[in-house]
């Protein structure tokens, strides 16, 4: 899996789970399947949108994934870099 940065928003989560599925070479439609949920929530949540703590304990699961709770910290400036790299490019 790419190097991801830590998960704050969101938006965050929804770019690890695609990332994390197209790494794994997983179809969208067959995650969902094995998930028990609709392929319209999976990519709710791939795009950042709310779905319920239990949609994506089941999307993760299904994709052999958990979650890890983590004590906050500011970001490094390596994160930051990653984090706005995107807007140099506009």
């Amino acid at each position: 899996m790419s190097q991801m940065l830590p998960i704050r928003t969101t938006a965050d989560l929804g770019l690890a789970v695609r990332s994390a599925r197209q790494d794994a070479g997983l179809k969208a439609t067959r995650v969902a399947a094995q998930a028990g949920r609709s392929r319209d929530l999976l990519h709710r949540l791939e795009g950042g949108g709310d779905v319920t703590t239990s949609a994506l304990l089941d999307v993760l699961r299904s994709m052999g994934y958990t979650l890890r709770l983590e004590k906050l910290a500011l970001p490094t400036l390596e994160e930051m870099r990653q984090r706005f790299a995107d807007d140099d490019d506009a």
